[in-house]
């Protein structure tokens, strides 16, 4: 059940990025989705959604390998 949680917590920020690249595509081929009236708006919109997916994916692994202590530690 934990597993399925997890994958669930992964998955909807995955989409959302992809939907985030999608915006960005549409926005360098000049298709406007009817939400955003003005392709900058769409470009913007699309950039932030993909940086909050990818952040909060890494965000996730980083505080998984901390908590098991799996990170590497620093050389000085």
């Amino acid at each position: 059940m934990i597993r399925i949680i997890a994958v669930l917590l992964l998955l909807i920020p995955g989409l959302v990025s992809a939907f985030g690249i999608k915006l960005i595509r549409d926005t360098l081929f000049d298709d406007v989705h009817p939400i955003f009236f003005n392709i900058g708006i769409q470009f913007a919109a699309g950039f932030i959604l993909f940086l909050g997916g990818i952040a909060f994916i890494g965000g996730f692994i980083v505080h998984r390998d901390r908590k098991r202590q799996q990170n590497k530690k620093k050389r000085r």
